[in-house]
């Protein structure tokens, strides 16, 4: 067997790493810039690569943009998935608090520009819209309905209108995102994200709860 030599080896080591490199860098300017602002040959410039380098690996802004949500983003519902079907035995409520846990922590990240990002900008860039809400709301929704559902089946919750409160768990993380990067940045109004989304789950846990039998 050859060996290939150790910069030839290492040079393909940073070619096989380029691509999450570039997603990388490409969040942080999204989030900085927004989706318009931002151009190719900045996020190249970021990344340390020639700006056509990057035609290599991304032929669209929109096709990185898929490539952040799916690199950075989807993990993330996925991961939320996985939490919830963990303990099938595990009380509803518990779930909602575990999967609020997983989202508080991400509210320190960059990854909340990209809801702000999407509401901004979906009137100019639909498809980018579109591809969010298929690959990460629609994911999020069918999560939190599995988790209601599975509540009121065992009798943990009253019967609701599910659709009607499917909003509202995920709610004050969307407010605290879009807060984050917006009017947050320009007013002395500050919020402690944990301290919401603690009061938020003790009002919607005591509105879900089943009433007490006779």
């Amino acid at each position: 067997m050859t060996l290939q030599p150790h910069s030839v080896r290492r040079r393909l080591r940073r070619k096989d790493a380029r691509p999450a490199e570039i997603v990388v860098a490409a969040l942080h300017l999204f989030a900085e810039r927004g989706f318009a602002a931002t151009k190719l040959e900045d996020v190249a410039a970021a990344a340390g690569i020639g700006k056509g380098t990057i035609y290599l690996y991304f032929a669209t802004k929109e096709d990185l943009f898929r490539a952040v949500v799916r690199q950075a983003v989807v993990p993330n519902i996925d991961a939320a998935v996985a939490l919830a079907g963990g303990d099938p035995q595990r009380p509803a409520a518990d779930v909602l608090r575990l999967l609020a846990e997983r989202f508080l922590t991400l509210l320190d990240s960059e990854l909340t520009a990209i809801p702000k990002l999407i509401i901004a900008e979906s009137g100019n860039f639909p498809a980018i819209a579109q591809f969010y809400a298929e690959e990460v709301a629609s994911k999020a929704m069918a999560l939190i309905r599995g988790v209601l559902a599975r509540g009121i089946a065992r009798g943990e919750f009253r019967p609701i209108d599910i659709d009607g409160a499917l909003p509202l768990f995920s709610a004050p993380f969307l407010l605290l995102a879009l807060w984050k990067h917006s009017l947050g940045r320009h007013t002395d109004i500050q919020f402690d994200p944990r301290a919401v989304v603690a009061a938020h789950l003790d009002i919607l846990l005591r509105g879900l709860a089943a009433e007490p039998r006779p």
